[in-house]
């Protein structure tokens, strides 16, 4: 019960932060009770989980936004009224591990070379395409990155490869993150860009990765990306895009309570702006 009432204490942050039009993509969420990595994660593969999630949801349509359930691990997808799902591929979680060739040591059709390691994640596309129609589907995917020792040896051949298969399966958006973020909340200086990615994927494409209003804007505006996820901005300051709208000052984030099991503190008790601002 306790993780119950911290997932719902969760959502009602999730529709705090829900505006007109607005695309919401909610944490990792577990899809079998092997899924789950962490204390307190959500879950998605109860009965009880899927009724629990539905007021949550409910309460982000009546508000006008968009919401996708980000899954993580492999199986298949529970019917709760999300408008889609995110498969989850990075950080050197599951799909991550076959995608990266310094951690895939496969000698089977799942490992070795570039198609044979990227074959897995793109098996559990088709599942969910297969399930709930390409245009409800989206993936994320850090080929860049080295969390968890989880890296590659040419991540743009990679992300490359990925970006075009991906448009024969017509899903919706593909989420990369920055090949600036190489490790946890840093940035890095690199000549990689995401922009041949961009350029190769024929559907809506999302850029994420320490962004903040001024880079974000310029960011869509050439034509870099269609559009800018932002968590850790949007974690401190539920009301981000009425401040962006207005250049007014942003809540300064406490990374050290990211992840703790308080369902209020560091998640719920951000202040919004004042109504007279």
């Amino acid at each position: 019960m306790q993780r119950q009432s911290i997932k719902i204490k969760r959502g009602v942050g999730k529709i705090k932060r829900t505006t007109k039009g607005g695309l919401l993509i909610a944490e990792a969420t577990g899809i079998s009770d092997t899924a789950q990595g962490y204390k307190d994660t959500p879950g998605i593969c109860t009965k009880e989980q899927v009724e629990a999630w539905k007021p949550i949801v409910d309460g982000v349509h009546a508000k006008g936004g968009i919401f996708f359930c980000q899954i993580w691990h492999v199986g298949r997808v529970s019917n709760n009224r999300f408008d889609g799902v995110e498969i989850h591929g990075v950080h050197g979680y599951l799909i991550d591990q076959f995608l990266k060739d310094q951690v895939n040591d496969r000698t089977d059709k799942y490992g070795g070379s570039l198609e044979n390691c990227c074959r897995f994640a793109l098996e559990v596309v088709q599942a969910v395409a297969d399930e709930i129609g390409g245009d409800k589907v989206g993936i994320r995917l850090s080929p860049f990155a080295s969390y968890s020792e989880a890296a590659d040896s040419n991540p743009e051949a990679l992300a490359l490869f990925m970006a075009k298969v991906l448009n024969k399966f017509g899903i919706l958006y593909c989420h990369m993150v920055e090949p600036r973020m190489v490790k946890l909340g840093e940035k890095f200086e690199t000549p990689h860009s995401l922009r041949p990615i961009r350029d190769a994927f024929k559907g809506t494409f999302i850029a994420a990765g320490g962004y903040n209003k001024e880079d974000g804007n310029k960011a869509v505006s050439t034509g870099y990306t269609d559009l800018v996820a932002y968590g850790r901005l949007f974690l401190s300051n539920p009301d981000l895009p009425r401040r962006f709208e207005i250049d007014a000052p942003l809540n300064k984030y406490n990374r050290e309570t990211f992840y703790i099991s308080d369902p209020v503190i560091g998640y719920t008790d951000y202040p919004f702006l004042t109504s007279d601002v």
